[in-house]
């Protein structure tokens, strides 16, 4: 037995030093590059953690800190597109918190975490090869936060840096940076404080020779020419990224693994297809007669007679290559009839936009409402005001990464299945849609008053779609706020930018030919090279999405695009404009009301009630929502007028027997008795005054029990001497030892004049002195 031991620990040894070695003979020994980005350094290192995955790398920038591992699997899937995942986890423990769940530990996915998830994935998704349909999943993990540095930008960083350093077969690397106009200033990489004034917030990702992945942008209304510099100088930042990661790459030897297979067309099949449907799809794309729903069922039928028939030629083909045959002579005959005939599948020419229609007030119980239909996308928006309370509330780690503790504008995307004519399950959102609403409310919210008193909830409902859907949603939120009275600075509208490109194959980062399109379509989306979102109002830019489908785009080809979505948006506002181009003058009657009410300290207790009583009964009998502003002002929030009129009979109700009586400072009034305590006497000033208690200690000079030692009883009155009121809570502080002392006082009584508390209005009563 001691035997076979010792042979188990040598051949446990010689196993752990044989992983051992082949990890580090696997990605060699640790390496480390440098970026100067302005003042500062970002670093990208690999080879120290996550040695089994395909790719890893760290990625440190200030004391922030993103690790980032890829793994992708060498046998393909049986999906008939690329399956990438990117899961980008925030760990409360890299910003020194602790998650405040009930576990204590991090549960789901924020909303945060996903959008942040399709940047990445947006990056890095167009540089893999065609057709390789292999399970990848890139993962990037928090390993420390500053505070001052936001790891998104640094997760994207690190995404290229471990594709590029593993096998996997991707056509990187890229970079990405952040830019910030701060005080008129163009800022690399921001820090949050910096992003606290800065007027731009873009995350801009880029591949060599120039060439934009990927843009994500929210601006305050930042003029084209700023949003363009400030595009240029991101990509020249870019470069250096670029450059330091291609010669990491170098250090280290990458070699880039062959597919077992790439799921391309078969050339055979595709000819054969073009001869069979090439006429038959361009009669159907040449047909401006159709809608979208006519003309995919038109497309279908000449797919099923032509699927037929390659399955009859070529009876041992697979599923895919029949279907992909079709698909790309579909998309060949598409793209010929813009490229050479400048003609789109609705007859529009490149730069028109579809027919626009706009209603507002359509549903009147509510605060504000609106209908935006642009060609066949249909998009309904409504407004809705809550107190401020109803803001979001960031949990601690998005609070420690960006510093917003509470947010009191949102926009909520919706987009139900039968807005494409389809049957799907209905709740929760999915990452597309979460995406959208995002777009959307980046796009609104720079003219969103900041001192707005409520809290603002714009829901927008796709009902039919047909391309640009988050852009109507836009144009429809901001028709919604004006017809709920909001007071935004100035309209908002938003377009879509597609791209028709053929590649240059003596120069890559070139075009040979491209046509850019205004206001696509679904289907010009989807054999398109790219989705140009940008929103903003006339005066300037206040979001933008670039999603980039080919390995890059020249930086010519964006700052056309911006040109163009500039001219087409200024267009759509003109349209809008002519059914409302203003805030209304007011609110709608039936909207929610907030006033003011201010209760002294001394009614505090009263109004309150013990234990907050009487401000929960408040609040359940009439629906108003209490806020203590300071000391002595309280902010009722109604969600109607008639809410805040039973409010106000009802706070009148609670105060109108605690008046604020005018009580002179160590004068002497006569009071009466009304209970008998243990512990003293409950005593009243006046007949509609709230009991005060008199303590034991302050009834006499010698110590007492209780207040029948004294030949005190109820009704009886007695002389006690006003000494104000106590600044905590409130109650009036009386004695009546004090009279035993050898000096004589006035005796003063207070009459029965009353006045009602209604609101926040009290009249003081009067006092009338007597000897």
């Amino acid at each position: 037995m001691k035997h076979f031991l010792v042979l188990g620990l040598k051949v446990a040894r010689l196993h752990s030093r044989y992983c051992h070695q082949s990890v580090w003979s696997r990605h060699g020994t640790a390496r480390k590059v440098a970026v100067d980005l302005g003042e500062r350094k970002l670093e990208i290192s690999t080879g120290r953690l996550a040695r089994f995955a395909d790719g890893s790398a760290v990625v440190q920038f200030g004391e922030t800190s993103v690790m980032v591992t890829a793994v992708s699997k060498t046998k393909p899937t049986s999906s008939q597109f690329m399956p990438l995942v990117v899961d980008y986890r925030r760990k409360a423990a890299a910003a020194g918190r602790i998650p405040t769940n009930h576990l204590r530990r991090e549960l789901g996915t924020t909303d945060d975490e996903i959008l942040t998830s399709r940047l990445i994935d947006r990056s890095i998704r167009p540089l893999f090869p065609a057709g390789y349909f292999y399970d990848t999943q890139v993962v990037c993990n928090l390993l420390a936060v500053d505070g001052r540095n936001d790891p998104d930008v640094l997760a994207i960083n690190g995404a290229s840096a471990a594709l590029t350093l593993s096998d996997i077969p991707w056509n990187g690397p890229i970079g990405a940076v952040r830019m910030g106009i701060v005080n008129g200033e163009f800022v690399v990489n921001p820090t949050r404080k910096q992003m606290a004034f800065s007027t731009l917030n873009m995350v801009v990702a880029g591949a060599s020779h120039s060439q934009v992945v990927m843009i994500e942008a929210a601006a305050d209304n930042v003029l084209q020419q700023d949003f363009c510099h400030a595009v240029k100088l991101g990509v020249k930042h870019i470069q250096q990224i670029v450059l330091g990661l291609q010669q990491l790459a170098k250090e280290q030897g990458v070699t880039k693994r062959i597919p077992a297979k790439l799921f391309t067309p078969v050339q055979e099949m595709v000819d054969h297809a073009r001869k069979l449907a090439s006429n038959k799809i361009y009669a159907v794309f040449t047909n401006f007669s159709h809608d979208k729903i006519s003309r995919d069922e038109a497309i279908n039928s000449v797919r099923l007679d032509t699927e037929g028939q390659i399955k009859e030629r070529f009876p041992d083909a697979e599923p895919y290559d029949v279907v992909e045959a079709f698909n790309t002579v579909s998309k060949e005959v598409f793209r010929n009839l813009t490229f050479n005939e400048y003609k789109r599948c609705d007859g529009r020419n490149l730069t028109s936009l579809r027919d626009i229609n706009c209603e507002v007030d359509i549903l009147k119980p509510l605060h504000g409402s609106a209908l935006f239909q642009r060609g066949q996308t249909q998009v309904l928006c409504t407004v809705t005001f809550d107190s401020i309370e109803s803001s979001v509330k960031a949990d601690p780690v998005t609070a420690a990464l960006s510093g917003i503790k509470e947010k009191n504008f949102m926009l909520h995307y919706e987009f139900p299945p039968y807005a494409t004519n389809e049957i799907g399950k209905l709740g929760g959102v999915n990452r597309r849609e979460l995406g959208h609403g995002a777009l959307a409310e980046k796009a609104l919210k720079p003219v969103i008053p900041s001192n707005f008193p409520f809290t603002i909830r714009v829901t927008s409902e796709v009902l039919e779609s047909n391309g640009s859907s988050s852009m109507a949603s836009a144009c429809g939120g901001s028709l919604a706020l004006l017809d709920a009275g909001v007071p935004i600075t100035a309209p908002v509208a938003g377009v879509a930018i597609g791209l028709i490109s053929k590649a240059n194959p003596e120069k890559p980062s070139e075009f040979q030919d491209y046509r850019l399109l205004t206001d696509i379509l679904g289907i010009e989306d989807y054999n398109g090279d790219m989705d140009f979102k940008l929103a903003g109002t006339s005066k300037g830019i206040t979001a933008l999405q670039a999603d980039v489908k080919i390995p890059g785009l020249p930086l010519k080809i964006v700052m056309e695009a911006i040109q163009q979505a500039t001219g087409a948006k200024r267009e759509i506002l003109s349209i809008m404009n002519k059914t409302i181009a203003k805030p209304r003058a007011s609110r709608k009657g039936n909207g929610p009301v907030v006033e003011t009410v201010r209760v002294p300290v001394s009614r505090r207790a009263r109004f309150v009630g013990p234990g907050g009583y009487n401000l929960r009964r408040l609040q359940a009998l009439t629906g108003v929502t209490i806020n203590q502003v300071d000391e002595e002002t309280f902010s009722v929030f109604a969600p109607t007028p008639s809410a805040m009129n039973e409010a106000q009979e009802f706070i009148g109700e609670l105060c109108k027997d605690d008046q604020d009586i005018q009580l002179e400072f160590g004068a002497v009034y006569t009071a009466t008795i009304i209970e008998i305590r243990d512990n003293g006497v409950m005593v009243k000033l006046y007949p509609n005054m709230t009991p005060v208690l008199l303590h034991n200690t302050q009834l006499d000079h010698k110590r007492i029990r209780h207040p029948s030692a004294l030949g005190l009883e109820a009704g009886q009155q007695i002389q006690v001497k006003y000494f104000g009121r106590d600044p905590i809570d409130g109650r009036m502080r009386l004695s009546r030892k004090v009279l035993w002392a050898p000096t004589a006082s006035l005796v003063k009584t207070v009459s029965e004049k009353q006045s009602i508390v209604m609101g926040t209005e009290s009249v003081p009563v009067d006092a009338t002195n007597s000897s």
